[in-house]
């Protein structure tokens, strides 16, 4: 194995970028950077059919509330406002939900032609200052995102707690214009081995990693899958020069001079935490340490890879314990986004974040 192959390019890949690169700062970027969610934040709001009406009286909304509640409890609905305020409503500037369509049984209610006589047959409930009933569609679920949230709103209220750097991410906000230059530098560092990768007749796919704590870069590698190994994909290749940085690793990459690794660095107690962001993950990434104090192999770590990677590598990504994943272009077997997301499935022992789109242009380019 072999750590950098020269004493300058060692000198250039040990200095923190931030120093280096305070003149992109303030540059304008030719990509977007979005973050790929799980499918229950990222799809649409599924909506379902329920009863309304106006509160004519508003001296009985408190009364009229317990009574519905009763009736007609909205229990796996919980994120759902039972009144709404209607102002362009003059008249009648509440309206109410009595129930679902589903709570219905009648050839009427599922043909939408519903009275108070058909919601309430039995009677024994008082609906004065209850309107006539109406369609309306209510959100199934609560929303994830602010998206989400701005679509279900507009049918009926409901209740959204809202992470907001999620929103920020998906406003492509999220990363300030220093953060950026840092991150286009190491996907370029990834350009450069997928070239050199390409020229040697392997895929070309470069991949980079990355202590984001100190800016420095702990690996680098290219597709190799051509060599020996067919499994040694760029991020394979990358995880085992990281394993090699700690005293590990599985294969020989020594004749391949644009794959290597740096010197592995501690992560400490709060080293993922000064790194943004833990984000649109609910899960706290595990702190995972070796006996001498560094990091279980990617833990912590950001990865900048050129291509989506494949089952095979978000699987390894997921053992390594990687922080967060950022990609240039998508891949139609990829299993951050495209055809799967590895990385949101729920039963799996850790989750990371993933980002896709930096230097996109430029990595298409690649094929």
């Amino acid at each position: 194995m072999h750590a950098i192959g020269s004493s300058s390019e060692a000198e250039d890949t040990m200095e923190p970028l931030c120093k280096k690169r305070k003149t992109k700062a303030f540059e304008t970027f030719t990509w977007e950077l979005m973050p790929v969610l799980s499918d229950e934040k990222s799809g649409e709001i599924e909506l379902i059919e329920a009863y309304a009406a106006s509160i004519i009286n508003k001296k009985r909304t408190s009364a009229l509330i317990k009574y519905l509640a009763d009736i007609y409890p909205l229990s796996n609905l919980p994120h759902i406002k039972r009144v709404r305020s209607c102002r362009d409503k003059s008249e009648h500037p509440l309206e109410i939900i009595i129930c679902l369509q589903s709570d219905l049984n009648s050839m009427d209610a599922l043909n939408g032609e519903v009275s108070l006589r058909d919601l309430f047959p039995e009677g024994n409930v008082d609906v004065t200052g209850l309107g006539e009933p109406f369609q309306v569609k209510i959100p199934a679920h609560q929303p994830l995102t602010r998206p989400q949230f701005e679509v279900a709103n507009q049918h009926w209220p409901t209740s959204f707690h809202e992470n907001k750097q999620t929103t920020e991410a998906l406003r492509g906000q999220l990363f300030n214009s220093e953060e950026k230059a840092k991150m286009q530098t190491f996907m370029e560092k990834a350009i450069e081995a997928a070239k050199v990768g390409k020229e040697l007749g392997m895929e070309p796919v470069g991949a980079v990693m990355v202590n984001p704590v100190s800016d420095r870069i702990i690996a680098v590698g290219h597709d190799c899958r051509n060599g020996p190994n067919p499994l040694l994909h760029a991020v394979m290749v990358c995880i085992d020069q990281v394993a090699h940085a700690q005293g590990g690793g599985a294969f020989n990459h020594d004749k391949y001079l644009k794959c290597y690794f740096t010197s592995a660095e501690p992560i400490g107690d709060d080293a993922v935490n000064t790194a943004k962001p833990v984000l649109l993950s609910d899960d706290h990434i595990p702190k995972g340490t070796v006996a001498d104090g560094l990091p279980y192999i990617c833990t912590g770590y950001d990865l900048y890879v050129t291509r989506e990677p494949c089952v095979m590598c978000a699987m390894a990504l997921v053992h390594s314990r990687i922080h967060r994943v950022f990609y240039a272009t998508s891949s139609p077997d990829g299993a951050l986004g495209t055809k799967y997301k590895v990385h949101t499935k729920k039963d799996l022992n850790h989750h990371y974040v993933v980002f896709k789109g930096l230097m996109e242009k430029e990595c298409q380019l690649l094929s």
